[in-house]
């Protein structure tokens, strides 16, 4: 059959979607469930069981849209199911064929597109199991490609189901194909699959499971699969699993897996329940991949990074160590000596906080980010009550990039404050408030009960430093104000300056 040609003709198709009674309104929770399925396991926003007649395509199972059909005029499936093979359209806006749909130039945006036919056993394509990506994609991957085939045939089981039901007596035929079908295309694959019933009782591994942990067929049903789990991750992988279970949340662990050579590997186990219309959980379909060479190279690229920082920190020590040494002999820098040993100290704080050893930062704030950063600045300048320089407002995750910059603006701020400002006496204090949206980051710098001061010089290092750090390398703006109290200081910073992924 696979060398035959297709029957695209409009009499067979129209012939073939009356016999499967397509015509008629379509209820099939189980083809959203496999829209549901395939989306989360290709990493697509929607996914689509598409019916192509000769003006229009109809839906018949999706996820991820309301769209309930569109023109054949804008349909990719139309030229999918032409091909027995996937059809994949890494970028619909360079593709002449489509560029100029209006799913492409419109919502929902279409750029990346792979379909599988939908076919009868007599050669007659009915439409496409497809998914659509609003970004531009190279292409599945070889699991992707094997499932996206494998669902596809199970869309066929469903649809054979529906015309089996018109005919007494075929409905049981129906369903042990799928299963046999099923059974046999997941042996195909590369990864490891398994399956459980909504109560969480595994019941279906297939050849590549038991090829990889050497259990004997049939001996990981059940609870089985956790003898070939290493005894430390017995307990997590058990409470992880319940939840999925009693709360239908995604399945998703790393743990280790002993291989049938005895070794234990790093695996990664992912699981999507499979829902009827209301809600209710029909079946557990999921995937088990070997990642411990990755995770062994991840673990040696984070040693490495911890020790790149510490050095970086030694460096940051040896410098200050320099500049009191140089100071010692020379009375007249000390004080120049001081504060720019103070500087170094803000860089090395900015450095441990956002480096591979953030940890150190206070338990109540989050590494990398914002508030956390300013609360190492400013923690000197606290005092006994710990409240003269407050923090409040928005949070911002920041990374190394950001972090330098903003450390040496508001150790320079804080430090004047005290010289100068209304951290120079003991009824003094000061706020910065936090505010952002998706594009900006506005803060205010405010200080109160401060001694009277005049404006400062623009072109001080204070006004150079802050030119430098929040114009230049950031990106933002500031201005200030010397009001009756204190002064006051606004900045404006683009949000994507604060790490490389914001925006």
């Amino acid at each position: 059959m696979k060398d035959e040609a297709l029957l695209v003709d409009s009499a067979s198709r129209a012939a073939a979607i009356t016999r499967f009674d397509l015509l008629s309104p379509i209820e099939d929770t189980h083809l959203d469930a496999i829209c549901r399925l395939v989306a989360s396991q290709c990493d697509a926003p929607i996914a689509l069981v598409s019916l192509v007649d000769e003006n229009e395509q109809r839906f018949l199972g999706s996820t991820g849209t309301e769209l309930g059909g569109t023109s054949r005029s804008n349909s990719f499936c139309a030229l999918a199911m032409e091909s027995r093979d996937i059809t994949v359209v890494p970028d619909a806006t360079q593709d002449a064929r489509f560029a100029a749909y209006d799913i492409v130039t419109g919502e929902p945006h279409v750029r990346f597109y792979a379909g599988a036919p939908l076919i009868t056993a007599e050669g007659v394509p009915l439409g496409a199991l497809c998914i659509l990506d609003d970004r531009p994609r190279p292409g599945l991957t070889d699991a992707q490609t094997v499932l996206l085939r494998l669902m596809a045939d199970a869309v066929m089981d469903r649809l054979l189901l529906r015309r089996a039901r018109r005919d007494e007596g075929m409905a049981a035929m129906a369903l042990d194909t799928s299963e046999g079908r099923f059974r046999i295309l997941a042996d195909t694959m590369p990864q490891m699959v398994w399956s459980s019933r909504a109560d969480g009782y595994s019941d279906y591994f297939n050849a590549r499971w038991y090829a990889f942990t050497g259990l004997p067929e049939g001996a990981s049903e059940g609870d089985g699969w956790r003898l070939s789990l290493h005894p430390d991750d017995h307990e997590r992988t058990g409470i992880a699993w319940r939840r999925s279970v009693e709360f239908g949340e995604p399945y998703e662990i790393e743990y280790r897996l002993k291989r049938a050579d005895g070794q234990y590997r790093w695996a990664l186990t992912r699981g999507l329940a499979m829902r009827a219309e209301d809600g209710q959980i029909l079946r557990w379909f999921g995937t088990c991949t070997d990642i411990h060479d990755h995770r062994i190279a991840q673990e040696e690229r984070e040693l490495i990074s911890q020790e790149l920082s510490h050095r970086i920190k030694n460096i940051f020590a040896v410098i200050s160590g320099l500049i009191g040494l140089s100071a010692q002999s020379s009375p007249a820098i000390q004080s120049y000596a001081a504060s720019l040993r103070d500087r170094i100290l803000a860089l090395g704080r900015a450095h441990d906080f956002v480096g591979p050893q953030g940890h150190i930062a206070p338990p109540t704030q989050q590494k990398n980010s914002l508030h956390g950063l300013l609360h190492e600045i400013f923690a000197p300048y606290e005092g006994e009550g710990g409240n003269r320089v407050i923090v409040d407002g928005a949070d911002v995750v920041i990374d190394d990039r950001s972090a330098t910059p903003l450390a040496l603006s508001f150790h320079e701020i804080v430090t004047n404050a005290a010289k100068y400002g209304a951290l120079s006496n003991q009824k003094g204090g000061a706020r910065l408030s936090i505010d952002a949206d998706d594009t900006t980051v506005t803060m205010r710098w405010q200080e109160r009960g401060g001694p009277a001061i005049g404006t400062i010089s623009a072109s001080g290092f204070g006004s150079r430093l802050l030119d430098l750090s929040i114009k230049r390398q950031l990106g933002g703006s500031y201005e200030r104000q010397w009001e009756a109290d204190g002064l006051v200081i606004d900045f404006a910073i683009p949000r994507s300056a604060f790490t490389r992924t914001s925006g």
